[in-house]
């Protein structure tokens, strides 16, 4: 009989801690955002920046330069996992227009997967697999990221606080306790 009831106990707390980590496994991805506004296409003179305007650093020299053209003709030159462009002889750090394509991936890339899609993201700019090269595009409204890039901007929309790096709008939310960033919209030029 001892041995009986033993037995049952250890049944028991065996399927108790199988049943818990199983229930740990099925746990959903929880987000939880500020504002449920829908803001996809926002025009550049309804966004306020909360700073001015920061001031632009040109530089002489590039060390190991490689240089990009892209289908509209521009130039953009690529070093040290950065694009710039040339203004009277001087360089300047810029981000890239969407629609460049460039061979590899800026060092330190990181994978966002949204809705299916894998993107590819540097530094505030997000890149797209077209061929055997990568297109830099905007990313779709909802993608969350972890980390801001160091060129974001603090705005404000429609009486809401958001920032702005490359073009997109992000909103500051949760996701599974953590502090992220959701893509919200597009600045249009």
């Amino acid at each position: 009989m001892r041995k009986v009831i033993i037995m049952m106990f250890g049944f028991l707390l065996t399927t108790a801690f199988v049943n818990e980590v199983n229930a740990q496994k099925r746990s959903k991805r929880v987000v939880t955002t500020v504002t449920t506004k829908k803001i996809v296409r926002v025009p550049k003179t309804k966004v306020v920046y909360k700073r001015p305007k920061t001031k632009v650093v040109a530089v002489r020299t590039i060390p190991n330069k490689r240089t990009i053209v892209s289908t509209r003709g521009d130039k953009y030159y690529f070093s040290n996992n950065r694009y710039y462009r040339d203004y009277n002889g001087r360089y300047i750090p810029v981000a890239p227009r969407v629609g460049l394509r460039i061979g590899t991936l800026p060092r330190g890339f990181r994978t966002v997967v949204f809705a299916g899609r894998s993107y590819f993201y540097f530094d505030g700019i997000f890149y797209s697999p077209v061929k055997n090269e990568y297109e830099v595009v905007y990313p779709e409204v909802g993608t969350i990221i972890y980390e801001l890039p160091e060129n974001y901007e603090k705005v404000e929309y429609d009486g809401d606080l958001l920032y702005e790096a490359n073009g997109v709008l992000y909103e500051k939310v949760q996701v599974d306790g953590t502090r992220a960033y959701e893509v919200v919209g597009i600045v249009e030029e």
